[in-house]
């Protein structure tokens, strides 16, 4: 079959997703996939305030392209690190930022404590706890990009603001499903560690 190795670079992504996904057990997975847990201490939908515990991560920076992170995670839990462990998938995945510049992080799971984690053959990745804290969290909907995650983080940032709470740190931007699903259906989090813990 003659295949266009441009269109081939540009679905990649989206066929490594779906064998994530597939091995997880079907083609949208979130109800069997471990999520980050948190104890939640107020709501005011979409708007939420949440305890995390630590969280360990396998963070990515992301220095090559939109999907370099991701692809690199993923040859990480599929066994490429020191102990040739093959570990669970997670959600949601974390972007962010660290001094400066962009990350992707997947969350380990709960089963693999800080000293657990194998150590990355890949030395682009780093594993890294997020310490425990109070975050405000605002859900939303729709495809990844910079202007929804921009609006996103303005409505959470208005919200706090008439709360009189206030959130220095970066925003966290969590992704709990795969690009195939339509923007509307999709779960998406934006999320801000807050400076003081709120009542």
């Amino acid at each position: 079959m003659n295949t266009d190795p441009m269109k081939f670079r540009l679905l990649f992504p989206a066929l490594l997703m779906n064998a994530v996904l597939f091995t997880l057990g079907g083609p949208t997975a979130r109800a069997g996939t471990e999520t980050a847990p948190f104890q939640q201490v107020r709501t005011a939908s979409p708007f939420e305030l949440r305890d995390y515990p630590s969280l360990t991560v396998v963070e990515a920076t992301q220095n090559d392209g939109g999907d370099s992170g991701f692809r690199r995670l993923f040859r990480f839990i599929s066994g490429r690190n020191a102990s040739g462990e093959k570990i669970a998938m997670t959600a949601p995945v974390f972007m962010g930022e660290n001094d400066g510049r962009a990350t992707m992080a997947f969350v380990m799971p709960a089963t693999l404590k800080p000293g657990r984690v194998p150590r990355p053959e890949d030395e682009t990745l780093a594993v890294r706890e997020i310490p425990a804290g109070r975050f405000a969290v605002m859900r939303f909907s729709g495809g990844r990009s910079a202007k929804n995650e921009k609006a996103a983080l303005n409505r959470l940032r208005t919200w706090l603001a008439a709360e009189h709470l206030s959130a220095s740190a970066p925003p966290i931007y969590g992704y709990f499903d795969p690009p195939w699903i339509p923007p509307f259906l999709r779960r998406n989090e934006v999320m801000l560690r807050l400076d003081t813990p709120a009542p």
